[in-house]
This record gives structure tokens, sequence and C-alpha cells, in this order.
């Protein structure tokens, strides 16, 4: 496909009544396992490939070295790639617009876009999210691609609200005028229960993605609610790492194998998701 029609697939598996799983990765050969195993789209985690490389999420890497991860994990794979550009390297419209550009260039047809400051503590002025999801939009129009935005609005981190209600006015205002400055979805991250979740989807007129955390509603639940997209942020990875500490420990402590040998891949195994080409 080319990377229109990519971009238009990606928006369509947002409308199609089923919900959108993304086990978000942080490399190629996790969106290889995504795409052999029948998933219809890669979404990276910002903080996963950040921490991969030993550094903390937030805009804490070099922008070139997002775009590189987001390229290799694109290129990949034959599958719609969506990435988290947290707030998309620049405080300035001209220099956001230029990291649009040069994520398109990337072959990625999605990003998650947030209005979070300061570890979240604080919210960008409404007013000024809203100039800035247009001119992602206006950006990406004119390289002809529809880029899928995912606008992420911290509400239920900051800092500032009186009452958990006020909270929720605030994630549904921002997500509504999210909405009509351009965004495909909304992604109210931070709450995933089953009761604010039918609040959302009541007073919010699009689609809304949810981060899976051991709060958030079960999968069904979610789809039942009528809840479009559901994402994994870093845990995938932060599991992983879990697993790595444990054969650590173990080694370290001279207690065995164990860990290490349970479930093994073998080199067969892992060759099906290697490319046959050299780099």
């Amino acid at each position: 496909m080319s990377q229109a029609a990519k971009a238009q697939a990606l928006l369509d598996l947002h409308k199609n009544g089923k919900l959108l799983i993304l086990p978000n990765v942080w490399n190629p050969i996790g969106a290889r396992m995504l795409e052999g195993k029948g998933f219809s789209a890669v979404a990276t985690a910002s903080a996963a490939i950040a921490e991969s490389l030993g550094y903390g999420d937030g805009e804490q890497i070099k922008l070139e070295t997002m775009l590189e991860m987001v390229g290799r994990i694109v290129s990949s794979v034959n599958l719609p790639v969506s990435a988290d550009f947290e707030a998309g390297y620049s405080d300035s419209i001209a220099g956001l617009q230029e990291n649009i550009s040069r994520l398109i260039d990337t072959g990625a047809v999605g990003i998650n876009f947030e209005d979070g400051l300061d570890d979240s503590s604080r919210l960008r002025p409404m007013t000024e999210q809203v100039e800035r999801i247009q001119a992602v939009r206006e950006a990406a129009e004119r390289r002809g691609v529809h880029l899928v935005i995912n606008a992420r609005t911290d509400s239920f981190f900051a800092d500032g609200f009186s009452s958990d209600e006020d909270r929720i006015e605030d994630v549904i205002t921002r997500s509504n005028a999210y909405i009509q400055a351009g965004a495909d979805s909304t992604y109210p991250i931070g709450r995933g229960d089953k009761e604010t979740l039918a609040i959302l989807r009541k007073r919010i007129n699009a689609p809304i993605n949810v981060l899976a955390t051991a709060k958030t509603a079960s999968l069904k639940d979610l789809q039942e609610l009528g809840i479009n997209r559901v994402s994994f942020g870093p845990y995938i990875f932060r599991s992983l790492l879990a697993k790595m500490s444990a054969i650590q420990d173990e080694i370290l402590n001279m207690s065995g194998y164990e860990i290490v040998m349970d479930g093994l891949w073998s080199g067969g195994d892992i060759k099906k998701y290697l490319s046959a080409e050299k780099e």
C-alpha cells in the first residue's frame, strides 16, 4: 500500500465497530511479531523507545533518534504504523510542522500528540493545543497524507482540579475541541474504569483510545462500551524488563538457569521475524 492508503486503512480501523488493539512496540522485531500474529496495525511507545536506549520519557532522546527508530519500525512491516510523537519536539508552530513533515518522511501514518507539560502536572492551554493540532493537520495535508491524529489529553494527571467531576469535564471539553480542530481520535489517558469510560463514550462523539493498565476494564468490556482503540504504552516493555531483572538476580545469586531457560525460543523461532537481507 502507498503511505496515503495506509493512513486511510488506519483511520478505517477506528470506525469499523471493532476494538483496535495496539500492543505498543519499540523495535522492528516487535512490529514483525505483531504482523506475523495477524494484528492490523502497529503503534510505538515513546517511553519504551527512550527507556530501551537508557533515557527517560518526555522528549529526552533526540528527535533524530526517535525518527530513526520509527523509520526502522515502519520499514520492517507492511502494516500502518502510528508513532508516539509526544508533544511534537517543538514549542513553535513552524518547528512543529517541520517535525511532522520529517515524521511523515519515515512512512508513519499516525501519531499520538499530547497536551501535558512538566511531566503532565500542567496542561498546555486548550486554545494553544487546538492551534497546534490544526498545524499538525495542515502539515500532513500538504504532504498528501491524512495523518491519523490521536489527541492525548493529560487532564487525569494534571494538578489544579478541585473535584473529579471538574477533571472529567475538562477531559470532555478538551477532547471535543481537539476533534473539531482536526484530530481523529481522543486519548484521555489515565482512567480506564467502566463508569468513567461510559460517561466519556456518551459525551465524546469521536473514537476513543484507552490505555490498558491493571485497573482498566477488560478488552471485552471495552468493546461492549464502544471504545474504539486500546494501547499498552510502555507496559509490555517494562513487563519484559521485570523478567530480565529476575534472570539477572538468578545468575548473580548462582541459583541456576531456570528463569532464563523457561519458555526459551530457539534461533528458528526468532528467524521467521528477521530480515533476510543485510542492513
